[in-house]
């Protein structure tokens, strides 16, 4: 240690020895009190002990961290490590919001270690990470904490040098004297920056001055995803574990008849077979029977060789393609009115023209590359579970009412999740692991097969819209009727619900377009299957109804869809919009000009463009597809993206990136089919997803903003399926009015 730092401690060592006796001769304290308030101190600052910190930090031979808040740990050598309290799975997050603390904290990036926090909403604030809501709701806390840590290393320093905290500044791991350039380490000033009162209000750098935030940074990880040292769900292996394997009731509120264990018992390996009941709350199991073994290879056989008997209950008739057939019917006729808005039938009666269309989308399922995966170990006060997850907060719930334990009384190990796009949002997975492990005493490693991951899981809701607009003499649309059915999450919590109900619909009173002539009417569609989030969730099928409308309307104005859209965009004299009017048409223009809209192109191509905000996002695209026969080939996608002020360049447009690669597949490929109340698809091949060899050019272009940052990771999902669509017609003259594209959907 340098001599002016030890000088320094011991000084202050003398100190506040003096101040401990005299603030213990005021305090009534008993040995045990004081000797526990010590030891939690000798780790370094813990804020919210009786004792003042100060005269804790005494008590020990010197702080060997400075941990001044949650998601901050420096250590004496200078290595920080941040915790990063939202879920990894694949998004990138586990980056952007440390550099967020780095950043504040004017720390060397090449000194930070990044892990994944374990479960506790108490200590690191709500962890539920889906709605592409992390960075926007977690970027001033960040901020704060890692400012917070600067000011108290800051004034660490300024108290060695008997200065002001005015006279010394932070960075690059260093605290600088600004009069003779001293400089001390961040290692150097751990203990006594341990005993710096935390400031209530830090204040925070300028965007000028930033180091991280808003530069293109790599994924901390990288090199631990390459090389295979990640550790997901899948992975996790621990004392004593057994595996184990289970198959559903294929049909929502199907119950187990029967079961013959005969035969699964016998298959070399297997140690039991265990009916797990459903548990009738929200992400609860739907009820299976599971078969343990001391290897996943067993286990899995054994599920094959289990004689089940279900009785499929009142879902045993849901038929997908049927079922599409009566929302079409639902929404092309009058249905239950949901907002309404200025003179609608005027409008169409005054009509020069009138434009009708009507749009569907099947089922979608998550298919992660990683299927749903847990180990849980379950003892008779406590449990672990070691999880790729979505929210813990969501496990411990469950578990506390499933196993009548105290929430804290279960330890969540947050794993990094092998994708998961809204399904491991839910805990259905983890409560089964539980019952399993209750059943027979041991550690139980859960992982579902592809198959029953495809064919037992929530799904992204099928919907029908019938959109019906009138344009007047000048081109402008005066009226707009939207009607829409599909089974909304709602259900999930009441399945009694029959029409999606004014929150699931409210997209159409409030899009920015701001139509002057509005009504919103919303059909029957009762669930027959869970309903659950999926990336961009209802985004999907409101982008595809306003971006292919939009090139309708268009095409009927003898107008192209870059000037119909700014048209419908400049009518909209609503000031509350002004703000989504101006930074839509913003992201639409650059679009535009990114790919060349309007260029000449050769026969056989098209330049399709639709624009979205969802999320509190701004994302427009431009696709550029190249026909083959009925099939197509994408090109190249220009994305243009206002989110407000990025955090990381590098994954934010990742986030683009998997945009379009999940898009190609949704809109090429991608559709569950339900026949006698059960899914049909099982696997990748009749679920295909898109191969490598199918990825456009992609072009992510940013709108520089001092505005707060905002969602990322799902608003690149709506416009691209009616930017494509646009494209194929400009480059066929074929309408698609249906995901997935297909020819006999036209």
């Amino acid at each position: 240690m340098r001599p002016d730092i030890q000088g320094f401690l011991v000084a202050e060592r003398k100190r506040q020895a003096q101040e401990l006796a005299s603030t213990l001769g005021r305090l009534e304290i008993d040995r045990r009190q004081f000797l526990k308030g010590t030891a939690i101190a000798a780790g370094g600052l813990f804020i919210g002990v009786s004792l003042p910190m100060s005269s804790l930090a005494a008590s020990s031979d010197k702080a060997t961290e400075f941990n001044p808040n949650a998601f901050i740990h420096l250590q004496e050598n200078g290595d920080l490590l941040i915790y990063c309290g939202r879920c990894e799975m694949g998004q990138g997050i586990s980056t952007a919001l440390p550099s967020v603390v780095a950043d504040e904290m004017e720390a060397d990036w090449s000194r930070v270690r990044v892990e994944q926090a374990e479960g506790d909403q108490d200590k690191y604030g709500s962890q539920a990470t889906g709605g592409s809501a992390s960075i926007r709701t977690m970027y001033e806390p960040m901020r704060q904490a890692g400012a917070s840590a600067r000011e108290m290393l800051v004034a660490a320093a300024a108290k060695v040098w008997n200065t002001s905290p005015q006279n010394c500044y932070a960075k690059q791991h260093y605290v600088y004297h600004n009069e003779n350039n001293n400089k001390l380490s961040y290692g150097e000033l751990v203990a006594i920056a341990a005993n710096m009162p935390v400031p209530e209000s830090p204040s925070l750098k300028n965007k000028e001055d930033f180091e991280y935030i808003g530069k293109s940074l790599p994924r901390h990880d990288v090199g631990m995803v390459v090389e295979g040292k990640r550790i997901y769900g899948a992975d996790v292996k621990v004392p004593g574990m057994q595996y184990a394997a289970i198959v559903h009731c294929p049909v929502m509120g199907g119950t187990l008849k029967s079961v013959d264990k005969t035969e699964a018992l016998k298959v070399s390996g297997v140690t039991a077979v265990v009916e797990v009941a459903p548990l009738k709350v929200p992400f609860g199991s739907l009820g299976g029977v599971a078969v343990v073994a001391n290897n996943s290879w067993s286990a899995q056989q054994g599920v094959q060789k289990l004689k089940v008997e279900w009785d499929k209950g009142e879902h045993g008739s849901y038929d997908t393609d049927v079922y599409m057939k009566q929302l079409v019917e639902n929404v092309q006729k009058p249905a239950e009115k949901i907002a309404e808005r200025g003179d609608l039938q005027s409008a169409f009666d005054r009509a020069k023209h009138k434009v009708s269309a009507t749009y569907t989308e099947g089922h979608l399922v998550h298919a992660p590359m990683e299927p749903n995966a847990s180990v849980v170990s379950v003892h008779d006060n406590h449990c672990e579970v070691w999880a790729s997850t979505q929210s813990p907060d969501d496990i411990q719930s469950v578990l506390s009412g499933f196993l009548g334990m105290d929430k804290k009384s279960i330890k969540v190990n947050v794993m990094i999740c092998g994708g998961a796009f809204g399904r491991k949002f839910k805990c259905d997975y983890v409560q089964e692991a539980a019952a399993i492990s209750k059943a027979v005493g041991t550690p139980i490693q859960l992982t579902w097969t592809r198959e029953e991951d495809t064919k037992t899981g929530y799904y992204h809701s099928n919907s029908a819209q019938y959109i019906e607009a009138s344009l007047d003499e000048e081109g402008n649309v005066s009226g707009w009727l939207h009607r829409i059915a599909f089974p909304s999450i709602n259900t999930l919590f009441d399945p009694s619900i029959q029409f999606a109900p004014a929150n699931a619909v409210s997209e159409i009173e409030n899009h920015p377009f701001g139509i002057a002539n509005l009504r919103s009417e919303s059909g029957l569609a009762p669930a027959h299957t869970r309903i659950g989030w999926y990336r961009a969730v209802y985004a999907i099928f409101w982008g595809l109804g306003y971006g292919v409308f939009a090139d309708e309307l268009a095409e009927k104005a003898g107008v192209d869809t870059l000037t119909m859209l700014n048209r419908i965009y400049d009518a909209n004299t609503n000031p509350e919009q002004e703000e989504q009017v101006r930074r839509s048409k913003a992201v639409l223009a650059l679009a535009a000009e990114k790919s060349g809209f309007g260029k000449s192109l050769p026969e056989g191509e098209g330049l399709g463009i639709a624009v979205h905000y969802s999320f509190q996002s701004y994302v427009a695209m431009a696709v550029h597809v190249r026909m083959k026969g009925d099939d197509f080939e994408v090109v190249r996608v220009d994305t243009a993206l206002d989110c407000g002020q990025v955090l990381n360049k590098d994954g934010a447009a990742a986030q683009q990136e998997g945009a379009v690669a999940m898009g190609i597949s949704l809109s090429k490929y991608c559709e569950i089919t339900f026949k006698e109340g059960a899914v049909v698809n099982g696997n990748f091949n009749d679920y295909p997803v898109m191969r490598i060899n199918d990825m456009p050019d992609v072009h992510t272009h940013f709108i520089e903003s001092d505005a707060a940052p905002t969602g990322l990771g799902e608003p690149g999902m709506a416009p691209f399926a009616p930017a494509l669509i646009n494209a194929i017609y400009q480059a066929s003259g074929k309408r698609y009015r249906s995901l997935p594209i297909q020819p006999q959907r036209t």
